[in-house]
């Protein structure tokens, strides 16, 4: 492989020759795209497997399929989206052109992660790709293998000299990070990512950090267990936890948390068995350092285990385990848990959960469930987190036209759907006159010096913001009319005069 600046360098070239910029060209590219998601779906499916040991189910559900969506939404809506944005105007730009026009920052750096090693690359590479900036990718090299099949069968569908992929560790994301882009884009956990905006500093790069945390769950008394059970489970054990957004612990209404309990086991039965190590719809921790990390929070909390509990080594296995009896002291709320072991903490209501959640970091995603509308309005009203998702979890992902981000220690900067085009583009200011002889009659009548304080005042009303009011937009509507006629009549006159001299 070349030296990493070079590859930098090679690719704002590219950028520079203003390759990737014309819409026709990241047309082609996002198409290219879409072929290789279809040519290249059964092997893209084998990678991940066997770096996470998923259900092809899930790899179709939770990583293709979405960016499948991604593609073809921003080919769906590139045209609209690539158009100029007219803002209003005040009284003395009345007769001007106003607009933000979208900009692609340049070379951009797309540092993906190893959970969803496929969506969490691809995804954002799309948002930069419709805005038209040239990037390089760097696949995490834990998701060894879909790291090798990004590096020998993207460039076969993509410009090879707009878009790039780099592969290794540490000391390449190093060298990378000490080179100058225009955009970073990180997804990891948040000491990378504070390590990663400090390199942007250092070049007052823009960044975007989606890295995650703890993200709880709120069971209400007024609740329907069954359904909060099963899309908890769901939620907590897809992919064996090892998601940004799962639920990281539950903060369960004391009075039904027995219950809830039950229910949560009967539920991980009907999904799993009960040997989970044998069902074919249960995944597998990425590496050895991973299993050895979550086994030593479950040792120490493993008095608190009421559902699972179970280890294998030798096939990087953890059972689904629910732990009871939890407190902010215990080991498994000392970090983000990524694995498969779910927490359940005592409250006595709505108030109690609250104030607990809003004790801790701002949390990626928070979930609520209850039958009573009232909670959802009352989490809304007093935390904050990434999303809010109420009576379901983990799910408002899959929603195109919903921002994802974090906000606080959960990450900065959001994406997906034309979020995503937005984050790759610079919001240019474009305000366009026209030489026109009546116009520069009424700066020089307004704006040019000799000041006076009769025309500084009149030059002050026209770009004054006042309160609404019916009585000051038609008085503005009137007199943006008066100078458009004025205008108009100016013009008739000279052509008059002009035609006049000629007969």
């Amino acid at each position: 492989m070349a030296a990493i600046s070079d590859i930098v360098n090679s690719t704002r070239t590219a950028f520079n020759k203003g390759l990737s910029k014309p819409l026709n060209f990241r047309k082609q590219q996002l198409q290219g795209l879409m072929r290789y998601l279809t040519e290249k779906e059964d092997a893209i499916a084998a990678a991940i497997q066997r770096d996470l040991k998923k259900p092809r189910d899930e790899c179709m559900v939770t990583e293709i399929s979405i960016v499948k969506g991604e593609c073809q939404l921003a080919l769906n809506n590139l045209d609209d989206w690539t158009k100029p944005e007219p803002v209003k105007k005040d009284l003395a730009n009345l007769l001007e052109s106003a607009a933000v026009y979208r900009q692609p920052y340049g070379v951009v750096l797309v540092l993906g992660a190893w959970n969803y090693p496929f969506v969490l690359t691809l995804n954002p590479l799309i948002g930069a790709i419709a805005a038209g900036n040239c990037a390089i990718i760097k696949p995490s090299e834990i998701s060894a293998n879909v790291a090798r099949h990004l590096a020998e069968t993207l460039p076969m569908y993509l410009d090879p000299s707009c878009f790039k992929v780099v592969n290794g560790g540490i000391p390449e994301t190093t060298e990378l990070l000490a080179c100058q882009f225009d955009y970073i884009f990180y997804t990891g956990n948040t000491a990378v990512g504070r390590i990663v905006m400090r390199a942007a500093a250092e070049f007052l790069t823009p960044v975007t950090l989606e890295c995650g945390g703890k993200s709880p769950t709120y069971v209400d008394e007024d609740c329907d267990l069954s359904l909060a059970a099963a899309r908890i489970a769901w939620g907590k054990w897809l992919n064996v936890g090892q998601t940004c957004i799962a639920p990281d612990y539950v903060l369960c209404d004391a009075k039904v948390r027995g219950e809830f309990v039950v229910e949560l086991g009967r539920k991980l039965r009907e999904f799993y068995g009960d040997k989970p190590q044998r069902s074919c719809d249960y995944g597998r921790i990425i590496n050895p350092r991973h299993f050895d990390r979550v086994s030593r929070i479950l040792e120490a909390d493993r008095e608190l285990v009421v559902v699972g509990g179970d280890t294998d080594s030798s096939d990087l296995f953890i059972s689904p385990t629910v732990l009871v009896g939890v407190d902010k002291t215990s080991a498994t709320m000392q970090e983000e848990i990524f694995g498969p072991l779910l927490p359940v903490i005592d409250v006595s209501g709505l108030e109690e959960a609250v104030e607990f959640i809003n004790s801790r970091d701002k949390p990626l995603a928070l979930y609520a469930f209850s039958r009573k509308q009232s909670v959802s309005r009352y989490m809304l009203s007093n935390t904050s987190s990434g999303a809010f998702c109420f009576n379901d979890c983990v799910v408002q992902n899959g929603m195109v036209t919903l921002p994802f981000g974090g906000v606080g220690a959960s990450g900065m900067g959001s994406y997906h759907g034309w979020y995503s085009y937005d984050t790759f583009s610079h919001r240019r200011a474009v305000l366009a006159k026209k030489q026109l002889g009546t116009t520069e009659w009424l700066m020089k009548a307004l704006r040019y010096p000799p000041y006076t304080a009769k025309k500084t005042s009149w030059f002050l009303w026209m770009l004054a913001v006042s309160p609404k009011s019916r009585t000051k937009t038609a008085l503005g509507y009137i007199l943006g009319m008066g100078l458009c006629f004025g205008v108009l009549s100016s013009f008739c006159y000279v052509l008059g005069r002009f035609c006049f001299s000629l007969w």
